[in-house]
């Protein structure tokens, strides 16, 4: 049986010990440099993206438009890799472009004619659907909705409670029963309708351009502050549709509020069932009014057990509600548009 040949040898020679040593220090110092500059895959998590989320504002949601340059969500509210921008240049850079429905015009060519690939478009209501024209052109159109309701892929309400263990109480002094501020009366609302039979039975304050009793900014909370009770109307019925006139003209003046608007089950799902009083809770308006005027103290003080747990926050800034697209970015759905923006809005 002829004999194997023997494996050549290299050319250069059997490598020293010195050599291979040298060589496995190396490349064990470049294995722990990578896991040192990627620490994700160590630890197993997603690669994290230093790039801030673009978010172009195709018109500002108000006729004033403050300072959104630089990083304003850090610095005003915490929320980092967001960057907010009105240039319309940077629309291909823009993760997410928000369309303002009252800043828009009818039709879609006002719209940018092109969408890059991966953006997303939303769409920013605080308005009721009562108070909401011209949807119809807008279907096959945005991604996201932004809006009071619950329900929407990023959910801006007008104000919440937040946690807040005080364990005190603070009612400010009352020197009238009721008051109201309306700035736009029409008859047909519900709420003229209800105002003018309430109005029967018991005198109601009331302040705004409507009766020609307009309040400042800094006038309004002081002025509410002073009734016992505030009718916290809405000009339109809805589900979720809960405004400023229960968060801030009634809950953070200090005042009880009697509210018209979607039913209570809808209101206690954003505060206590004892902090407020419902107008379909009885069985008629004069009914309303005895409950209303005989109230005695120790039962007007349960009104606010509340102020124990929690506080008032209002949003009023549009620069916070717009951050918080980029808290939300993460979780939202990809690669849906809704097909009727009208239908959902009006359900």
């Amino acid at each position: 049986m002829p004999r194997a040949l023997p494996l050549p040898r290299p050319l250069w020679g059997r490598p020293s010990t010195k050599a291979v040593v040298t060589a496995g220090v190396f490349i064990t110092t470049l294995w722990k440099m990578k896991f040192f500059l990627n620490p994700s895959e160590v630890s197993g998590e997603a690669p994290r993206h230093t790039e801030p989320l673009v978010v172009l504002l195709w018109k500002w949601p108000s006729k004033q438009v403050p300072n959104i340059s630089g990083d304003v969500c850090h610095e005003l509210y915490g929320i980092v890799g967001c960057w907010l921008t009105m240039e319309r240049r940077l629309l291909g850079q823009a993760k997410v472009v928000v369309f303002p429905h009252a800043r828009l015009q009818p039709g879609r060519d006002r719209l940018p004619t092109e969408r890059p690939p991966g953006q997303n478009w939303v769409w920013v209501s605080l308005e009721s659907p009562s108070n909401t024209k011209a949807l119809a052109g807008w279907n096959q159109t945005f991604n996201w909705v932004m809006t009071y309701r619950q329900d929407s892929d990023i959910f801006i309400p007008y104000g919440k409670l937040v946690p807040n263990q005080s364990g005190t109480v603070n009612i400010p002094r009352k020197t009238n029963l009721v008051s109201w501020v309306i700035s736009n009366y029409h008859r047909t609302q519900r709420r003229a309708e209800v105002y003018k039979n309430l109005s029967r039975y018991l005198h109601v304050n009331i302040y705004g351009k409507a009766n020609k009793k307009p309040l400042c900014s800094d006038c309004l909370l002081p002025t509410t502050s002073k009734s016992k009770f505030y009718l916290a109307f809405e000009n339109s019925i809805h589900q979720d549709y809960i405004t400023e006139k229960l968060w801030r003209n009634s809950l953070m003046a200090g005042t009880v509020p009697v509210v018209l608007g979607p039913p209570r089950a809808n209101y206690e799902q954003f505060i206590p069932a004892d902090s407020f009083i419902h107008v379909d809770d009885f069985g008629s308006l004069a009914e309303l009014a005895t409950f209303l005027k005989t109230m005695n103290s120790s039962r007007y003080r349960q009104f606010f057990a509340w102020q124990k747990r929690y506080s008032v926050k209002l949003y009023a800034d549009w620069r916070e509600r717009i951050c918080t697209i980029c808290t939300a970015y993460p979780s939202l759905p990809r690669g849906r548009v809704y097909p009727n923006l009208e239908s959902w809005f009006n359900t």
